[in-house]
C-alpha cells in the first residue's frame, strides 16, 4: 500500500495524486486544481474545438492544390524559426567556404514588415549555426527575391564576401535567368525591353503604390510618330531580355534575363511593356485597381478554374539559374541551377506548355 500511495495520475502537463491534490513540474501552474476541475477544463476545450468550423476540402484537384499552397504560405508565418531554418537547410543547392545558396520557397518574405512574423533575414543566424556550429557568424543576404518568387538565392558567410557579391550585382556582372508562365504571348517571340521604371501612387478607391513604366519615347495619337519625352527624375534604367519557350492555351512559357535589377522589373516589363502579365500576378494585371487577374476562358478551362477562384493562383515566376563571375584568386565561375516548384510544373502540364529539349 505504501508503494500505491506514491502512484500519480498524469494528465497533460499536470500530475494528480490519489488524494485529489494537483502538482505540476511547470512553474506557470501556480494555482492548484482538483482532478474534477481539470477534467471539466479539458471537456470545455474540446467543446471549443468542435465549435471551430472545419475547412472543407475541395473535390476538384486543382482547387485542392490551390488551398494547400495557401495553407502552406500561412503556416510559414506561424512556424518556429528553428523549423524554418531547418527547412531552408534541406533546400540548400550549393555551398563552399564563402557562400551558401538556398532554394527560396514560395510565400516566404526575405525581409520583415507589417504583418510579417517569419522571414529569411530573421533565421539567418540560426541557419548559420546549423551549418557551422554555435560560434558561426550570421549569414548575409547578397540580393533579394519577391515574397512569391521562388528559386536561387545567394547568402554569404561573411560581410566581405557579401560586399563583393553586392558589387557583382550592382555592376551587372551576375548572369540571371528566370522562367515565367505568362497570360498571352509577346510579339515578337524573342526580344529586349528597354524601358525605365518608376514607382507611382495609384489613386483609386484603394490608394496604393506600384512600379510602372516611365518611357523616354511616346507615340503621337495624331500622326503615329514617335517623339522623345523628358525623363522622369526618379526613373531607373531597366532592361530585360525575353524568349518564348512554349505557347499554348492562351498562355506562354518565357525565359527572362534581367540585365538590370529594378524592383519588380520582370513583372512590370511583362505586364505593361509586353502586355503579358505573369500568371498569378494580381498586382500588375491591372493598373488602376487591386483585383484578381482576369484570365482567358481557354486558360481557365485548362487550369480547371472558375474566374472567381483565380484570386488564389500563385505567382508563376521562378529564378532558375544564376552565374557568379570569377573571383580574385583565379576562381572559376559558379553556375547555380534550381528546378521550379511542383505547382509550376503542374500548371505547365495543364496548359500544355513544355520546355524545349535543350531546356529540360
Amino acid at each position: 500500500m505504501a508503494a500505491a500511495g506514491r502512484v500519480a495520475l498524469r494528465v497533460g502537463r499536470f500530475a494528480v495524486k490519489p488524494g485529489g491534490r494537483l502538482f505540476s513540474h511547470s512553474p506557470s501552474a501556480a494555482a492548484a486544481l482538483t482532478a474534477e476541475q481539470l477534467a471539466e477544463k479539458i471537456r470545455a476545450q474540446k467543446r471549443e474545438r468542435l465549435k471551430t468550423p472545419k475547412v472543407e476540402v475541395p473535390k476538384d484537384p486543382v482547387l485542392r492544390r490551390v488551398q494547400e499552397l495557401i495553407q502552406l504560405t500561412q503556416q510559414l508565418q506561424r512556424v518556429h524559426p528553428n523549423v524554418l531554418a531547418k527547412a531552408l537547410k534541406q533546400g540548400i543547392l550549393y555551398q563552399n567556404k564563402e557562400i551558401v545558396v538556398i532554394n527560396k520557397p514560395y510565400g516566404l518574405p526575405v525581409h520583415g514588415g507589417p504583418g510579417v512574423k517569419s522571414c529569411i533575414t530573421d533565421v539567418l543566424p540560426i541557419l548559420a549555426k546549423m551549418l557551422d556550429g554555435m560560434n558561426a557568424e550570421p549569414l548575409y543576404l547578397c540580393h533579394r527575391l519577391d515574397k512569391e518568387t521562388t528559386g536561387v538565392m545567394v547568402l554569404a558567410r561573411d560581410k566581405d564576401t557579401a560586399d563583393r557579391i553586392h558589387k557583382f550585382f550592382r555592376t551587372r556582372q551576375v548572369e540571371k535567368k528566370y522562367w515565367a508562365i505568362c497570360v498571352g504571348a509577346p510579339e515578337p517571340a524573342d526580344g529586349l525591353v528597354d524601358i525605365p521604371i518608376v514607382e507611382k501612387q495609384v489613386e483609386s478607391h484603394q490608394s496604393h503604390f506600384k512600379m510602372t513604366l516611365a518611357p523616354n519615347y511616346r507615340v503621337s495619337h495624331e500622326d503615329g510618330k514617335t517623339f522623345r519625352v523628358r525623363q522622369h527624375r526618379d526613373a531607373q534604367a531597366a532592361v530585360t531580355r525575353y524568349r518564348v519557350l512554349s505557347s499554348a492555351s492562351s498562355c506562354s512559357l518565357l525565359e527572362l534575363q534581367p540585365i538590370t535589377g529594378v524592383k519588380h522589373q520582370l513583372r512590370v516589363h511583362l505586364a505593361y511593356g509586353l502586355g503579358c502579365p505573369v500568371l498569378g500576378d494580381h498586382k500588375y494585371s491591372h493598373w488602376s485597381k487591386l483585383a484578381p487577374q482576369k484570365l482567358p476562358a481557354k486558360a481557365l478551362k485548362r487550369l480547371g478554374l472558375e474566374q472567381v477562384k483565380a484570386r488564389y493562383l500563385p505567382l508563376h515566376l521562378h529564378a532558375c539559374e544564376l552565374t557568379l563571375p570569377e573571383g580574385d584568386e583565379n576562381e572559376e565561375k559558379i553556375h547555380l541551377v534550381c528546378k521550379p516548384p511542383r505547382f509550376f510544373f503542374r500548371s505547365l502540364k495543364r496548359l500544355n506548355l513544355d520546355f524545349p529539349e535543350g531546356e529540360k
